[in-house]
């Protein structure tokens, strides 16, 4: 078939945030050799659909055979990659608006935890204050 097209962006980490030590970067490493492992097997079911497309053909010169191969093959890739990025932008919007929501979460049950403390502290000096 020829030369591949590239595999789909990967992520990279944000410069300056921990990474959390080998565990996260073991993880990062399995994660990307899935991926890689992933685009391979995509591009080699694009090859073989490819040439079973051009098999259709069979009074089509080689060389116009292979043309369409890679052609048919390309296309595919292409639109596989589209895929993988419409896949990764919504899963990053999707964790956007998760940390949002764990932010708002968070800050409500701080609001409540130090209601509760101040509440308890006024009860506590409340007693205190009408012996006065």
């Amino acid at each position: 078939m020829g030369g591949r097209q590239r595999p789909p962006r990967a992520r990279t980490p944000r410069e300056g945030r921990p990474t959390g030590g080998g565990r996260a970067n073991s993880r990062v490493a399995i994660a990307r050799i899935e991926g890689y492992l992933a685009w391979e097997a995509e591009v080699a079911a694009a090859e073989r659909d490819a040439r079973a497309f051009a098999a259709q053909f069979p009074w089509l010169p080689n060389a116009e055979r292979e043309s369409l191969e890679r052609a048919y093959a390309a296309d595919r890739l292409r639109y596989a990659e589209e895929v993988v990025d419409r896949a990764v932008e919504r899963c990053r919007r999707l964790a956007a608006r998760y940390r949002a929501e764990c932010r708002r979460l968070c800050a409500r049950w701080a609001a409540l935890c130090l209601t509760v403390t101040l509440a308890a502290a006024l009860l506590a000096v409340i007693p205190a204050a009408l012996r006065l």
